[in-house]
Order: C-alpha cells, then sequence, then structure tokens
C-alpha cells in the first residue's frame, strides 16, 4: 500500500478531490462520508502519485515506508476498510457542480462563529465572485476548537490552522472578532446590516450525568478541563484538584482518552507543546497516578474512534489496562484484547478502561471523595444496571458524555436535540445555521467542510429565489474589536514566546494579554515582562 491514512485524519474531504484514481473513501456524497471515523486508501488502486498528502491540511497521509511502529496498524485498517466495503465501483467522483446563482457581485454575509463551521463557510461564500464576509466572534483569537479543543499533545491535527489561515487571507475576507453577538451587536442589527446571517457557533457547554453529588467541588466537567489545558480566556483562572492518586473521567469518547492521556502524559512531553503554562505548571505538581475511563455499555460499544485507540496502545511511558475479558468482534475490540493481554509495568502511571460501569452518586462532603458505580450489562443496546455497586475512591471526576448546544439569542432552539431547527441549515430566507449548533455535537473537525457547503447552497437558493433582504444599515467598528491584523499580531507574540520556550507557541491566555498583544508598544512590554518571568 503506498499511502496510508493515519490517526490525526480531519475528514474533511479534500484530498479526496486531489486523487486523481479515487482511491479514497467514503468520499462526500457517499453512505458514511459524515459519520465515518477516517478516511481510507484503497490498497489496489493507489497510484502512489503523493496528491493526497500535498492536499491533506493535517499531513494524516503518509506512504507505507515512513510510518513509525506506532503508525503502522493503520497500514492494516485502511487495508480491511476495503475488505468490507470493496467499492466495486470505480467511476470517478461525481463533483457537485458549483452553484450559480442570479449575481454573488455585493453579496455581504456576516458568519458568527471562528471556528472550523464558520471559516469553512466563508471559504465556501468566498469562491464565488463579488462576495464579502464578515467573522464574528466572542473571543480575541478565532479557530474554536481547533485551538481550544484538540489535545496538544496531537499538533498534526492542529495544522488545520494552516488552512485557515489561508481562508483568511481571502478577498472579501474581514474579521471582527472580541465582538460577541447578542450582546455587542444584536441578531437584528445583523440581519439588517447583511444579506444573511449565517450562526457557527458550535456547543460550548456539556451534558449534565444527573446524579447526586454532581456538583460538590472536583466535580467537573471535561469540556472545561479542556478548555483550561488549552489555555482558553474563559477558563484562566480555573483550579482543579490534582492531589489525589486516582482520577475517573465519566465516558468513554475520544474527549475522554484526551483528558485521560494529558493527566498520565510525562511532564517533559508536555512542555514541548502549546498547553497553557498554567495548566503546565499544574500538572507539573499533580499527584494522580492514575485515571479510570468508564463506560456504561461493552468494549464493542465504545464511543471513542479506533484511531484515537491506537494511539493510545501505543504510549510507551503509560500503562493501558482494559478490565475484563474482551469478545473480538471487529478491530476495535482486537486492540483492546490485545490490551487486555499486556503484562503490567510497576511504577507507570496508568489509564485504566473500566466497561459495563455506571455512575450511581459521587460520593463526599467538602469535595469529591470517590465515585459510586454500578454495573451494568447491555439488554438490546442499552446499558441495564444490575444492582451491584463499588466505591472507587478519587478525588476527581470529569464528566466527558458529550457537548450540548446553548440557545441563541433570538434563534429558535430544540432544547431535547440541543440545536437550532433547520432544514440543511436554513432557518428561514436571510438567516441560517452551520456545524454543532445545527446538526449537534457530531463529526469532526472536516465535517464542517460539507456540513458548512450545504448551509451556503440553501443560503444561494434564496439569493437565486430573490427571498434574500436588502441592508439598510452598517454595524460600525468598536474600539475593543480585533481584526486579522490584531489576530496576525497575537499570532506572533505567541509564536515568539515559543521561541524563547522551544516550543510551538505560548497561548495568551487572558483577555488583557491577548488585547495588549495586538499593539506593537504594549506587545512588546508584554514579551519583556514574560521573558522576565513576571
Amino acid at each position: 500500500m503506498p499511502y496510508v491514512v493515519t490517526q490525526s485524519c480531519c475528514s474533511d474531504g479534500a484530498c479526496v478531490l486531489a486523487c486523481p484514481v479515487n482511491a479514497i473513501h467514503p468520499a462526500p456524497g457517499e453512505p458514511g462520508f459524515a459519520e465515518a471515523e477516517m478516511l481510507y486508501v484503497d490498497p489496489v488502486t493507489c497510484v502512489d502519485c503523493g496528491a493526497c498528502a500535498t492536499a491533506c491540511p493535517v499531513d494524516a497521509l503518509l506512504p507505507h515506508t515512513k510510518l513509525t511502529d506506532a503508525q503502522l496498524p493503520f497500514v492494516e485498517l485502511n487495508a480491511t476498510y476495503y475488505k468490507d466495503h470493496p467499492h466495486a465501483d470505480r467511476s470517478p467522483l461525481a463533483l457537485v457542480p458549483r452553484h450559480r446563482a442570479s449575481s454573488t457581485e455585493g453579496l455581504r454575509v456576516a458568519v458568527v462563529g471562528a471556528g472550523p463551521a464558520g471559516l469553512y463557510a466563508a471559504d465556501e461564500l468566498l469562491k464565488l465572485p463579488g462576495v464579502e464576509v464578515d467573522v464574528f466572534d466572542r473571543l480575541p483569537t478565532p479557530h474554536g476548537l481547533a485551538r481550544y479543543g484538540v489535545a496538544p499533545d496531537h499538533p498534526r491535527t492542529k495544522q488545520v490552522i494552516e488552512l485557515f489561515s489561508k481562508i483568511e487571507r481571502e478577498p472579501g475576507f474581514r474579521y471582527r472578532l472580541n465582538v460577541e453577538a447578542g450582546t455587542d451587536v444584536t441578531i437584528e442589527e445583523l440581519r439588517s446590516s447583511y444579506h444573511a446571517v449565517i450562526y457557527a457557533v458550535g456547543a460550548a457547554t456539556d451534558r449534565r450525568l444527573g446524579v447526586p453529588g454532581e456538583d460538590l467541588p472536583g466535580s467537573v466537567s471535561a469540556t472545561d478541563f479542556v478548555a483550561w489545558y488549552n489555555g482558553h480566556p474563559d477558563a484562566d483562572d480555573a483550579r482543579y484538584p490534582l492531589d489525589s492518586e486516582r482520577a475517573v473521567v465519566i465516558g468513554n469518547g475520544n474527549v475522554a482518552l484526551d483528558v485521560a492521556r494529558i493527566l498520565t502524559a510525562d511532564r517533559g512531553r508536555l512542555a514541548t507543546t502549546d498547553i497553557s503554562d498554567r495548566a503546565l505548571l499544574a500538572l507539573g505538581d499533580s499527584r494522580i497516578r492514575e485515571v479510570v475511563v468508564l463506560g456504561r455499555r461493552g468494549p464493542a460499544e465504545a464511543a471513542f474512534t479506533l484511531p484515537e485507540l491506537v494511539g493510545l496502545a501505543a504510549l510507551d511511558d503509560v500503562d493501558v489496562v482494559v478490565e475484563g475479558d474482551v469478545s473480538v468482534t471487529s478491530l476495535k475490540t482486537e486492540v483492546l484484547a490485545e490490551l487486555a493481554s499486556r503484562p503490567r509495568r510497576p511504577g507507570r502511571r496508568r489509564i485504566v478502561l473500566r466497561f459495563h460501569a455506571a455512575p450511581a452518586r459521587i460520593v463526599g462532603d467538602e469535595r469529591v471523595e470517590g465515585l459510586e458505580v454500578v454495573r451494568t450489562e447491555v439488554v438490546d443496546g442499552r446499558a441495564v444496571p444490575t444492582g451491584d455497586t463499588e466505591l472507587v475512591e478519587a478525588g476527581l471526576v470529569l464528566r466527558a458524555i458529550g457537548y450540548r448546544a446553548r440557545p441563541v439569542p433570538g434563534l429558535p432552539f430544540d432544547e431535547q436535540r440541543a440545536l437550532v431547527p433547520n432544514d440543511g441549515g436554513r432557518v428561514e430566507a436571510g438567516l441560517y445555521v452551520g456545524g454543532w449548533i445545527k446538526r449537534g455535537a457530531t463529526g469532526f473537525l472536516g465535517t464542517n467542510k460539507s456540513c458548512s457547503k450545504e448551509t451556503v447552497e440553501r443560503l444561494l437558493d434564496d439569493l437565486d429565489a430573490g427571498l434574500l433582504p436588502t441592508p439598510t444599515t452598517v454595524v460600525p467598528p468598536f474600539e475593543y474589536e480585533v481584526d486579522h491584523r490584531g489576530w496576525l499580531a497575537i499570532d506572533r507574540a505567541e509564536r515568539a514566546l515559543g521561541e524563547i520556550a522551544g516550543r510551538p507557541r505560548v497561548k495568551l491566555t487572558d483577555r488583557v494579554a491577548l488585547r495588549d498583544a495586538t499593539t506593537p508598544v504594549r506587545a512588546d512590554a508584554l514579551r519583556g515582562r514574560l521573558r522576565a518571568g513576571r
């Protein structure tokens, strides 16, 4: 097999379009594309041209001769996909033709949210002549979960930001950062100033457990914890109890594995990443030696993706332990069974994957002291409690059972599904949604590309039908607004500080420092203070 997709795949489909022989599936428009854990290269069809590797924004495609030992399982993973999905029809991918609107000259669109969904939507719009796009975000920095959600020890996945940098340089693109829609500018003001408004605000909160003791100190959201170690300004003052030997993560999706990895990671290795300085110092003093990751159902139903599991299994400085027997029914359970058979190495930090276990209550007087867990069995695909309970001692409990969107002022909201009701992204003429606020918290970074394309198609349909309103006002600039030049200044400042520390960047984590970095004189003073350790 000449080229192989590895674990950092973002599934945006750029490689599919670049491949001259239709060797990468599932492709956009094919069943399973939006839900696939990753894309796969067909070993029979691939002609080793390298076009896919050039197009990939996160360097996920490599020649088989350049794989590390940890990446070798992906050779079988790619090949096995085609055993189950042979793709007998080898005709070239039928590309969707570009939408031909009556005229896009002078079309002005506001995109609320500067994360992947918002930037992919801007990219689709700016492919059309004469379109202007203003991207708003309440933070002074863009890129959303690509900056504040991807684990710091996954630097290749973060390379998608380089793609976003190209979008930011497109003619007609403008940043209006540090401006909060709904507070600084109302939805009515946006709608009267633009032909259309696309909300791509993501899912900013987490799902609750609904068990006693959930609000005890030491019971925290994995969403907030991830924001903290990634340097999100909203989490700059957060503190977490890391003074016990065990932590428990409830949920076994990719976020749960990220949290477990960061809590047990070698501190020297973390010091080479862009992790928040405050998190790096706190984790350096951490006493945590074991992280237990709980899944309500069995190994076969685990929510984490196979690529993330393969990456976890490749850790050489942490013991990954799987409790109980594992029946091999898939590649995922095959990896889990191999982990279950590994001998345990004394003295190593441990990540324990425990299945058939659900939280019953969080125990403690003034803070978390443990978690009562009830054993479950899977009946018709559901985890059913058996009544057998166990107390797991822990000083930190993190819930990682999924993201949840918040209601958006001025937009309808479905509380049960935690999204804005829409038809392919269309709420009504002139008002649209994209990303997680549109489809719920599902998919991967690259899933937002096809999602945003669909939303833009609905917008252009309304343009063709003459349904878009004509702007009558202009949203004026705000004194505290950060434009593209301001973001580039922040980026330069962070990279310069990172160069001093031997890291890719040192993130500025409070709003005052971020604002100072946009002004050359203040940026120089800021760098001087940080060099001096003040």
